[in-house]
Order: C-alpha cells, then structure tokens, then sequence
C-alpha cells in the first residue's frame, strides 16, 4: 500500500503548480513505467491506493502507473538539434504531446512557448514517454522573443497565408519550425517564411500535429 507521504504527493500532482515545485509528474502504463525507469520514484496499481481512478487520466486506466521526475533538458540540449519545433500557445494536450513524440522520431526538439503544460497527465501520456527522450522546454512570450532575437536561426512558419511555399523550399540547416495556436494561428513576433502544406480544400486545415509530423518526416535523414 501507497504511504500517507505518497498519497500526499499524488494529490498535490494533480494540480500544475505542484508538479513544477516538485518537479515530478505521474505517468500511467507498464512500458511506459519501464521507458521511463531510470526517472521513477515510485510505482503504484489500484491494489496499492482505493484512489487509483483519481490519480491516472484515462477513463480505462492502466494496471499501473507511476510517480516520475521530469527531465531538466538544459536549452544547449534543445540548440543542439538541427530542427526545433516551436510551438505557439497551442493548448491541445494530446498536440503538445503528439508532437514531443514526433519530434522524438525525427530528432527534433521543442520549444512550447505558452503552450499546454507539458507535465500534465494528458500530455504525458500522448507523448508515450516521449518527454523522456526528446529535449525540450517551456517558455513565456516575453522570453521567447527575446531568446529567439538572441539566437537566431533560419525560420519557418506554418500558416496558410499568401507568398507561403511549398514544405520542399525548406532548406536543410539549423532551423526554427514555429507551429502556431489551433484557432488563431502565430502570434509570436518572430520572423520567417511561410510554409503551406498542399491539401485537398475539403479540409479546412491540418491539425498541428500532423502538419509538424509532415515537414519533419520530409526533412528526416536516417
């Protein structure tokens, strides 16, 4: 059984600001438990607390799940990609999370500025252990622009907006691809090309996730 201390801790998880002054998140599934091994704290299964259901996010829940350290990426582990993926107040979890993952598969990284807490439960679950692995981290506006004005990169932006090209001007080189809000698109006062994915206009537009997963998969050399 869970102690007092654990139960304690599980609670305060569930809210955001808890998470950041412990630096810990709860994950749920066994081979994401085992993915994420080496930042586990403790694990837990509904034999161990009566409050399992309230603790883990998904209506099915796992048969286990855990309390887990997140990763201090430092911003140098972030630079040292080739591709950051940038992501402007976008605030659908599973996004976030589906990009952390994609990112992961195409050796991207990520800056979220403003966006969905990366540390939620939602969003570490899309990322299926992704967060673990792929660098990443978060940032206020104020502090993305002045970081963005300091560390200049080429930049591209994925809006449909006139002038945009085609995702094959892309050039290969260290690069900012900066995916903006669900419904409002960019915000960030950063400047760049305009990048339009080609689809049938039956679509409205793409979701975030699948238009970064494009361009990455484009850009991939394995």
């Amino acid at each position: 059984m869970l102690t007092k201390a654990q139960e304690r801790i599980l609670r305060e998880l569930q809210i955001k600001k808890s998470r950041k002054e412990r630096g810990l998140c709860i994950i749920e599934g066994a081979k994401f438990v085992r993915d994420a091994a080496r930042y586990v704290e403790f694990e837990f299964t509904p034999k161990d607390t009566n409050q399992f259901r309230e603790y883990v996010s998904t209506s099915t829940p796992q048969v286990v799940a855990a309390v887990a350290r997140v990763p201090e990426w430092r911003i140098d582990a972030v630079l040292a990609r080739d591709i950051v993926v940038v992501l402007d107040n976008v605030q659908d979890p599973g996004n976030v999370g589906t990009v952390l993952r994609v990112a992961l598969g195409f050796g991207a990284s990520v800056i979220a500025v403003e966006s969905a807490d990366i540390t939620g439960q939602k969003v570490v679950r899309a990322s299926t252990s992704a967060m673990f692995k792929a660098p990443w981290v978060e940032m206020k506006r104020e502090e993305a622009e002045d970081f963005f004005a300091a560390n200049p990169r080429t930049t591209y932006r994925l809006e449909h907006r006139k002038g945009a090209v085609a995702p094959n001007a892309i050039q290969r080189g260290p690069m900012y691809i900066v995916a903006g809000n669900e419904g409002g698109g960019i915000s960030l006062r950063i400047d760049g090309t305009s990048v339009r994915i080609p689809h049938d206009l039956a679509l409205e537009s793409l979701n975030v996730a699948t238009a970064v997963a494009i361009i990455l998969s484009r850009l991939y050399k394995a």
